[in-house]
């Protein structure tokens, strides 16, 4: 059924093939003048010289030049296209029909003084008296708020400071593009901060924070206006863009403890706080973000270390062998089970006939990039990292299995083993059990193995280590205890603990060198000591025994057995065997 459009003989698409025709090509272009000329979008026609033919009033508007003023004028001095080399390019490559359209972003300036942000987008029109059309879109609203969020999301809300990330952005730009090649940080932490914040709250807290930041900002800007960030916490950070030396970096940091150490008002309480600083100072080619944060953060360490309330200078040397202990704090376990330990024997000499009764074994560290290390250089770090126990469980094992084939080599006088034990190993692991599987792996007997374990860890023994070096002495094993004065020196645990033997320090024996440097008083404390030991039936060893004089001393005194250069240095195992080869 017909509609009343789509009766007999009519076509539907007639009238869109009529339209063409309908208008003539001068009405078409004066309807485009006409929206060009009304359009509310900022529009100018550009000829392939690059000078504006016709602006529409919008243009004119936007930047507040008459638009009699516009035509003729260079479009790229009024929008800025030809401020750099790669925005100049790109609008010229579509002068030339080479590109399609190019776009960028630009800070204009309008006749009345104040600035507009910009969006320009130049589209080359193909047409025979122009080139392109460039449009500028006013951004000015989009990028204020753009930069009041940025502002928010790069400043920390307390202080109002910088915060870490608006930091790290200034710190690379900073080593990228410095005035003087060198950079300078302070990094700051406040001491006692933690403690006021626990107790008084977060909001006095808060409050200290910001009023801390504003005397430190007060500091900088007086300084010549470095970037002072908070990073979190109680930490902030100063950043010297352009250092002229340490002694810039040391000034500022004074400055800056001097203006913190001043009470603060806060919540009608007066409270003290002060700040410890760690101070970097480098050329900005020979360092990255990275690594003079890590400088920095190790320098504030020191700081605090060192005593807090102070500033501390990077030192490199330093910095250096904290490193070389990280390194052998990382590895000492795989350092184990790799086999880089050995250990080397110092031999126990009976002072009254020079017979060699017994050897301490001390533990070496042959490591792949330090050489061979001496046990003060790794046992109190594996002490800290539990290494200890598996290292203290193979030197164990290791000296057991030595000491049974010099007895082996040499039955005539049982040699006996001294092992230092460290508190750990009582704590951590069945020292017990392991003491027993070393022995009968070994087939060492038991009376022929001696365990060293400092003073200030044998004298507060209960519990478990007390148990544990009693199951030990019960299975035939002898409990020395070596550096013997230095500790806790509670005489009644003697009687008390499963001591066989005492190792006494060498400072009471480094006095005996001469008869003309004599110390009255050591020999009266060594001798008092000796006689004590002896009425508990307890021998006694001499340590550091470095000459003929001091081993007299002690003979004479009572000691029993003596230990040090006087006799020989520790030695290799091999060493050890043909030492015991020629005693007679």
């Amino acid at each position: 059924m017909n509609g009343p459009h789509n009766g007999p003989g009519h076509d539907p698409g007639s009238a869109l093939h009529a339209t063409p025709s309908a208008f003539t090509e001068s009405e078409i272009l004066a309807d485009y003048r006409a929206a060009f000329q009304i359009a509310q979008l900022p529009m100018a026609l550009v000829g392939r010289s690059g000078q504006i033919l016709i602006a529409n009033p919008a243009f004119g508007r936007l930047l507040g030049i008459p638009l009699e003023r516009l035509a003729g004028v260079r479009a790229d001095t009024v929008t800025g296209l030809g401020l750099d080399g790669r925005t100049r390019g790109s609008y010229h490559a579509v002068l030339r029909g080479h590109s399609e359209r190019m776009r960028c972003t630009r800070r204009l300036k309008h006749a009345d003084g104040h600035t507009l942000w910009a969006e320009v987008t130049v589209l080359p029109t193909r047409c025979d008296d122009s080139a392109a059309l460039l449009t500028v879109l006013d951004i000015s609203e989009r990028r204020d708020l753009q930069e009041r969020l940025r502002h928010i999301e790069m400043h920390d809300p307390v202080t109002r400071l910088p915060n870490r990330a608006l930091f790290f952005e200034r710190l690379t730009s900073a080593l990228a593009d410095s005035a003087t090649g060198r950079i300078g940080l302070c990094y700051l932490g406040l001491d006692g901060f933690k403690a006021i914040n626990d107790t008084l709250g977060h909001r006095v807290g808060d409050q200290l924070l910001s009023a801390a930041a504003q005397r430190l900002a007060h500091c900088a800007t007086g300084a010549g206006g470095h970037l002072v960030a908070r990073l979190g916490g109680d930490e902030f950070a100063v950043l010297v863009e352009g250092s002229t030396g340490t002694e810039q970096l040391t000034r500022l940091a004074e400055k800056m403890l001097a203006a913190l150490q001043r009470p603060f008002d806060l919540c009608g309480q007066r409270l003290a706080v002060s700040a410890s600083i760690g101070v970097v100072e480098r050329e900005c080619a020979s360092t990255t973000a990275t690594g003079l944060m890590q400088a920095a953060d190790t320098t504030l360490y020191w700081a605090k270390a060192d005593g807090k309330a102070r500033w501390t200078l990077f030192d490199p040397e330093r910095n250096a062998h904290r490193m070389t202990r990280q390194s052998l704090s990382a590895t000492l376990r795989r350092g184990v089970e790799r086999g880089e330990f050995t250990l080397e024997y110092q031999p126990i000499v009976g002072l009254a006939d020079d017979i060699v009764r017994g050897a301490e074994a001390l533990v070496r560290w042959r490591h792949p990039q330090f050489g061979t290390l001496g046990p003060d250089r790794f046992i109190g770090l594996a002490e800290e990292n539990g290494a200890i126990v598996p290292l203290g469980r193979w030197a164990l094992i290791e000296a057991c299995r030595q000491a049974r084939r010099w007895q082996l080599d040499h039955p005539g006088r049982p040699l006996f083993v001294s092992v230092n034990v460290a508190v750990r190993q009582v704590w951590d692991s069945d020292l017990v059990s392991d003491v027993a599987s070393a022995l009968r792996d070994s087939g060492l007997p038991s009376g022929l193995l001696q365990l060293e374990l400092t003073e200030s860890a044998v004298m507060g023994s209960a519990g478990r280590p007390l148990q544990a070096l009693q199951d030990l002495s019960d299975m035939g094993v002898r409990i020395a205890i070596d550096d013997f004065g230095t500790g806790y020196s509670n005489l009644a645990y003697l009687s008390r603990l499963p001591v066989r033997a005492l190792k006494l320090d060498g400072m009471f024996v480094r006095g005996f060198r001469t008869a003309r440097h004599l110390n009255p008083a050591d020999e009266t404390i060594v001798t008092s000591l000796v006689q004590l030991a002896h009425k508990l039936g307890l021998t006694v060893t001499a340590e550091c025994v470095e000459g003929p004089a001091q081993a007299e001393r002690l003979r004479r005194i009572g000691c029993d057995t003596g230990q040090g250069w006087h006799y020989a240095r520790p030695m290799p195992a091999d060493h050890m065997a043909a030492l015991l080869a020629g005693r007679t």
